[in-house]
């Protein structure tokens, strides 16, 4: 077994000079960096009183599972020799809130995978089942991600 391990710092940029003396009086922002890839500008989701112009953690859980989704499916795509030109996904997350806590209760990915030849189109939601169970991060969640996926032949 193979064990990876992902490090990265973190830190919170929003104190406006008073810290969280009140819940107004600090912003949600936050840096992310990791040696060798540009930072990240991170922050609530608007409603918990983030700047929607950053990424919050919701759309980077959301986008975590695409890209997941995404690189098993290339891998799976040519062990079975099938050629993919294209994919592009419009993923969806659901996320109820209780309290001040909640949880996701669905991730949606909706792929749009294009493959060079129309006799593999009938393999394609193979592929779709196998880079599910390949993919870590949905292995990793305790909510469903389910795929409406479209496939489209090149050409």
């Amino acid at each position: 077994m193979a064990e990876h391990t992902y490090a990265l710092a973190l830190r919170w940029t929003g104190n406006r000079g008073a810290g969280t003396s009140g819940y107004r009086d600090y912003s949600r922002d936050v840096s992310a960096v990791a040696t060798g890839k540009p930072e990240l500008l991170l922050s609530a989701d608007r409603p918990f009183r983030g700047d929607p112009a950053r990424w919050n953690p919701e759309e980077l859980l959301v986008a975590s599972l695409s890209e997941c989704h995404l690189l098993a499916f290339l891998h799976v795509a040519v062990t079975h020799g099938v050629t993919v030109t294209a994919y592009e996904d419009e993923p969806t997350g659901t996320m109820e809130q209780r309290g001040i806590g909640g949880r996701f209760t669905r991730v949606l990915l909706r792929p749009t995978v294009t493959i060079a030849d129309a006799a593999h189109v009938d393999l394609v939601p193979q592929l779709h089942r196998e880079a599910h169970e390949a993919c870590f991060i949905a292995s990793s969640v305790a909510f469903p991600v389910e795929h409406e996926a479209t496939t489209l032949v090149a050409g």
